[in-house]
């Protein structure tokens, strides 16, 4: 019997029915890449079982042609009276068709180019066919194109095992490489025919008890093959009680491995020691360039409470676009400094952490204070310097990209890490930086609003901070959405607001030509408006692929209104700070994510002055698309946004769950599932911290830290 752990590269070694070697191989391969497993070696029939349907078909009530209604999608069971292979377009295609009759009427069946079917269909077999059948009206009877099809066996047990393309709840499945939905519909049945009939049931019996959760066997069982009288909604919708225990599962370990990581982080004991004193207050209030909120305040304060506590900080700083996260987050690395230790911000891009380097250094020009920038596009030579003066603890705050965990960077007394953007890191990273240094305390800053589903898995192991207060003098930016026959009235309000001694930003998704998409490209776009549209303005171009200090430039000469107008890629959607911008125009809006255009949004509007932004989408948007711009010009409310963003496109795309340490979710969705997901977690935490540790609780943390993809749980 098959084990729900035995490797799929092995199941040919089972007999089971045209599953060969290179079958076994094929799925390995797969679903390892879909599982994240390392090597398709370890892609195991539990991984394969886990590949679930995307839909459920009712084929189950069989229709006669008598009872047929034109448009009508229904299965039917027919005997073949006679069939052939018909040449089309000289021969170029091919068709296979037969008419076949049920005893009262005849109908006519055909496939394109699948002319192997003339050996499969003889005259006066017996099969059910499923698809849309259509009424001929000039020959008077139905027919379907392409449809599914059983060929039916004349025992009445092989019969029952045969028919499970159709005449019953049919399970349809995403195309897995080269394997299509009827072929996977069929290993799936003789998988689970050949599954040992006991599994392991991993989670404590209390626990499925409690919350009204069917066995993993019937579940597993049941998610691919629904019983004949299950209500087909609940599993096309996810809330099948088969759905309903995977779900909870997967919630469960994460749930499970994230309480682990956060109790082992309360028994840590950090290296630096944090002490505020009067000269400390004196030196942060001293490098504020304005009066702080009572937001900035507040989370300030649950930042040094961590600080001076004998644990590290593992805190998440959450909060909109412009709402002064930075600043707060440079008054800590002021306190850790005070302190006589070393820190460190990492951004996700070059340019991100150039313009952080930029801000720091002007906040800080009146302190004695040492700040570099570390990137990897520095010259090696640069580099060293930069490396020895870190290692001499000659630096006090460093900046930088991925480059600040590479081997060649050794603090001396790295006290506190700042991390910004963090979905665009990950838990991992935020370990390996965390490991450089005396186990130091760090902060997460994000200007992603995560909505609170996301946040209790992505950021599940961090205490939570958020500003939910705008500085004063932010001004509400005005978003519209426009079609390309607005283009040149658009050209001409840009024009009026940079007379009026305004800026403008002009975005665009990609900075080279594409053959695949119809997109203007910024590099093309620039020369046409610098030459044919702004002849009287300086229009600059800014995209990710310019050396670092042409990057420099363009900002600089932008941030002191030397150009008019910033053509640019995504490289200006987080940290660009030009308060004399009023006009953000993207371009191809269509194509953005709701975050993404609202990070674009918060370019402009950091002034006084009235700004806006113009979202110039194209006519043949998607019906998402259209729903993404409607929220745009509906609220600016970052946390709205955000839901709405990961209700449309998921969590995996929103976060880049994929780059973030957390498991990519197989079945769950934690949008759709969010109930289920805070089920699962009040029992994780009763089981950790009110349940008290047992046998059975030993187990299940065991089981965790051996799974390669909670790897968050064994980091620290």
């Amino acid at each position: 019997m098959l084990k729900l752990e035995t490797p799929l590269v092995e199941l040919h070694h089972h007999g089971l029915p045209r599953i060969g070697q290179k079958t076994a191989h094929g799925l390995a391969v797969e679903i390892s890449a879909i599982a994240a497993k390392s090597d398709a070696r370890d892609a195991t029939v539990e991984d394969l079982l886990h590949y679930l349907p995307m839909r459920y078909e009712d084929r189950s009530n069989l229709a006669r042609i008598s009872q047929l209604q034109d448009g009508q999608t229904a299965s039917v069971e027919v005997m073949v009276r006679v069939g052939g292979v018909i040449p089309l377009k000289g021969g170029r295609l091919k068709m296979y068709e037969f008419i076949a009759t049920d005893g009262e009427g005849q109908v006519r069946a055909f496939w394109w180019n699948q002319i192997y079917l003339s050996k499969v269909f003889s005259r006066g077999t017996r099969a059910v066919l499923y698809g849309q059948w259509k009424l001929n009206k000039y020959k008077g009877y139905f027919e379907v194109e392409n449809p599914e099809y059983e060929i039916l066996i004349d025992e009445d047990d092989e019969r029952e095992i045969a028919a499970i393309h159709t005449a019953r709840r049919v399970p349809i499945y995403r195309k897995l490489g080269d394997f299509r939905t009827r072929q996977l519909r069929s290993i799936f049945h003789h998988l689970l025919n050949n599954l040992e009939k006991e599994m392991p049931e991993p989670i404590p019996e209390e626990i499925i008890s409690r919350c009204g959760l069917i066995s993993r066997a019937e579940a597993l069982r049941k998610a691919h093959f629904p019983a004949d009288d299950s209500p087909i909604d609940d599993y096309n919708l996810a809330r099948s009680p088969a759905h309903r225990r995977l779900i909870f599962e997967e919630f469960f370990w994460l749930a499970l491995a994230l309480g682990i990581r956060r109790g082992e982080r309360l028994s840590e004991l950090k290296g630096a020691v944090i002490e505020i004193t009067d000269r400390v207050r004196d030196a942060v209030r001293s490098i504020l360039p304005f009066s702080p909120t009572n937001a900035q305040k507040r989370t300030l304060k649950e930042i040094v409470d961590d600080m001076t506590s004998d644990k590290p900080m593992n805190r998440l700083l959450q909060g909109d676009v412009g709402s002064g996260k930075t600043i707060v987050a440079v008054q800590a690395m002021v306190i850790a400094i005070e302190n006589g230790y070393q820190t460190a911000l990492m951004a996700p891009t070059e340019i991100l952490a150039e313009q952080h380097a930029r801000n720091i250094k002007r906040w800080l020009q009146l302190t004695p204070y040492r700040v570099e920038l570390l990137t990897g596009s520095l010259k090696a030579k640069e580099k060293r310097v930069i490396q020895d003066a870190i290692a001499a603890g000659d630096v006090d705050l460093l900046v930088g990209t991925h480059a600040l965990i590479q081997e060649a960077v050794q603090f001396k007394r790295l006290g506190l890490v700042v991390i910004d953007e963090q979905h665009r890191f990950g838990v991992l990273q935020r370990a390996e930086i965390r490991r450089r240094g005396m186990n130091p305390d760090v902060l997460v800053v994000t200007a992603t609003p995560i909505p609170r589903s996301l946040a209790m898995t992505v950021y599940g192991d961090l205490e939570v901070s958020v500003i939910d207060e705008m500085p004063p003098g932010r001004t509400p930016v005005a978003t519209h959405v426009r079609g390309e026959d607005r283009r040149a009235k658009i050209y001409e309000f840009v024009r009026d607001q940079i007379k009026k001694g305004r800026q403008a930003y002009v975005v665009y998704p990609i900075i080279e030509e594409s053959e695949k998409l119809d997109l203007r490209n910024a590099t093309e776009m620039y020369e046409n408006l610098k030459t044919e549209i702004f002849l009287e303005l300086n229009v600059g171009l800014l995209h990710g692929k310019m050396k670092p200090a042409d990057k420099e430039e363009v900002m600089q000469a932008f941030g002191e209104n030397r150009l008019h107008i910033l053509v640019a890629t995504t490289v200006i959607e987080v940290g660009v700070d030009v308060p004399n911008a009023s006009v953000m125009l993207i371009e191809h809006a269509e194509r953005f994510g709701l975050s993404q255009l609202h990070q674009l949004r918060g370019r402009v509007g950091r002034g006084a002055a009235e700004s806006y932004c113009i979202l110039l989408a194209q006519y043949n948007k998607t019906k998402e698309a259209r729903e993404r711009l409607k929220i745009m010009e509906e609220t600016t409310d970052g946390f709205k946004i955000a839901e709405k963003d990961l209700e449309i496109r998921g969590p995996g795309e929103v976060m880049g769950t994929r780059q973030s340490g957390i498991p990519a979710f197989r079945i769950a969705n934690i949008v759709r599932d969010l109930k289920i997901l805070e089920l699962a977690r009040r029992e994780a935490n009763y089981l950790l911290n009110e349940r008290g540790r047992t046998r059975e609780t030993d187990r299940l943390i065991q089981h965790v830290r051996s799974q390669p993809r909670f790897g968050l749980a064994r980091v620290g």
